[in-house]
């Protein structure tokens, strides 16, 4: 595993410091789960979409969760008591998982759907109108010292 220096970032940012512990947390490769598969789509400028394969899961055995900036999706399979079937090989995996996603400040999640063993978690960023970028007036009037601004 590989061992980065981020000394030289906190002298030359302001802000990121969350940014940071996150990347100080963050493990190796062995570390991070690979059931079940998922993939990340821009779906927009500002909207993205989160796509799990959960094959063999209904509804009743999903559950999605958003709490402060993290999304966990899980997903536990019950047991069903009067089918007694004998499985001879099986090669769809229906165990149970928890999968976890930082997500930015300002993403919302605004819906999620199951369709043809795919949950699909939509998400957007939803800026404020206080964060976004804006002009600022600069006046004419040159330099002033702190004694002429008292003055006038």
């Amino acid at each position: 595993m590989r061992q980065f220096d981020l000394a030289p970032l906190y002298r030359n940012t302001v802000g990121f410091d969350r940014l940071f512990s996150m990347l100080d947390q963050f493990g190796g490769v062995e570390s991070v789960p690979s059931y079940p598969p998922y993939n990340i789509e821009r779906t927009g400028e500002n909207a993205y979409r989160i796509s799990v394969a959960v094959a063999g899961f209904t509804q009743d055995d999903l559950s999605i969760e958003v709490k402060e900036n993290a999304l966990t999706l899980k997903g536990e399979k019950k047991p069903d008591a009067d089918k007694k079937v004998e499985i001879l090989h099986q090669g769809i995996a229906a165990r149970s998982f928890e999968r976890r996603f930082q997500l930015a400040d300002h993403m919302q999640v605004t819906g999620a759907s199951l369709e043809n063993g795919l949950l699909h978690v939509e998400l957007v960023r939803e800026i404020p109108e206080a964060k976004k970028p804006r002009q600022i007036a600069i006046n004419g009037r040159g330099p002033q010292t702190i004694e002429a601004r008292k003055a006038a």
